[in-house]
């Protein structure tokens, strides 16, 4: 797909340019609101002097740039409403460092509301349907979707990321509570720290293990602020900030982890409904489940052990200490 050679050239023609400081987003990209030929737009900017997800992903441009360029959001089944309708590139100057534009339509009126409410059931399946017909429209597939290295995606939650964003000078606040985090696991749970710990300073054992298992496109970031529902009942999908081939149940256990407290299904109920809909699109699941589950649950405590401790020996993370454990039998 063609990118533009500037925001300028991308934007021409654009009126009513308003900034955008009401987002859910803290990864430190800015946005802003713009008119074209009558239409709504909003445009985010990525750089990585600004925005720390980019620095972790470590795909310079940003992964929604190489995304683009490489045609992958044309791949996309009918169901996923992805709002990119435009991508402008500035290569890196001595007076600051490169910047990716990229342009959307105005889908604000679709998105889940960022609230602490409970989604409706029909909607929490449809969001497991779309993300299980992306990963079966993507299955095998090989170098062509290979953007965000799985390690990068297991790193950027890590002690690791949180020290270096401390060594830039003032963290951002989710790399500031990542370190926070980490520190306390230990103290909150220690049969989970005992799992997790040396898996979120170094994943290759479990990535290792992960490739082992089918691969697909995996978005990376499934979070409700991520989605929404359009008037044709497709799943509008934002912020591609961690894409790439990956195992599909990493998806799933993300969006189990991250949601955790708005989801209408219990999380067995939830995997249930999302090995059916991938079986609906034709994807055998029997010879590798298992292996896979229980690997991307344990993963998801390797990205989200911090935020599960910050909230105390719960129930919550209770059920993620249980499943790290079981799934720490499918490494090596």
């Amino acid at each position: 797909m063609p990118v533009a050679a500037s925001v300028d050239e991308m934007l021409d023609g654009a009126t009513d340019r308003t900034p955008l400081v009401d987002g859910a987003g803290k990864s430190g990209a800015t946005l802003e609101r713009v008119t074209i030929d009558g239409d709504r737009y909003v445009v985010k900017y990525l750089a990585m002097a600004d925005d720390w997800t980019m620095r972790a992903a470590g795909v310079l441009g940003g992964a929604t740039l190489e995304l683009w360029r490489r045609g992958l959001f044309a791949r996309l089944p009918d169901c996923i409403d992805q709002p990119i309708v435009a991508v402008a590139h500035e290569p890196a100057t001595r007076a600051r460092g490169a910047v990716t534009a990229v342009l959307m339509r105005d889908v604000g009126r679709w998105l889940v509301p960022v609230t602490d409410a409970t989604i409706p059931l029909d909607q929490h399946l449809r969001f497991l349907d779309h993300m299980a017909a992306m990963h079966a429209a993507f299955w095998g597939g090989g170098d062509d979707i290979s953007v965000v290295p799985p390690m990068h995606r297991y790193l950027e939650l890590s002690p690791w990321i949180a020290a270096a964003e401390a060594a830039r000078g003032t963290p951002p606040l989710v790399p500031r509570l990542v370190g926070e985090g980490w520190e306390q696991l230990a103290g909150v749970a220690p049969a989970a720290a005992a799992v997790v710990l040396p898996l979120a300073w170094d994943p290759a054992p479990l990535v290792d293990a992960l490739e082992t298992t089918p691969q697909t496109f995996v978005h990376g970031n499934w979070k409700l602020d991520n989605l929404g529902t359009d008037a044709e009942d497709r799943t509008v999908v934002l912020d591609w900030e961690l894409p790439g081939r990956g195992a599909a149940l990493s998806d799933l256990a993300w969006y189990l982890a991250i949601n955790c407290r708005r989801l209408p299904q219990s999380k067995a109920a939830t995997i249930d409904a999302y090995r059916a809909a991938l079986e609906r699109h034709g994807i055998e699941t029997g010879p590798w489940w298992d292996a896979q589950l229980g690997l991307a649950l344990l993963g998801a405590l390797v990205q989200f052990g911090w935020e599960k401790a910050l909230g105390g020996y719960d129930d919550e993370l209770m059920w993620w200490e249980a499943r790290a454990q079981e799934g720490a039998r499918y490494i090596g």
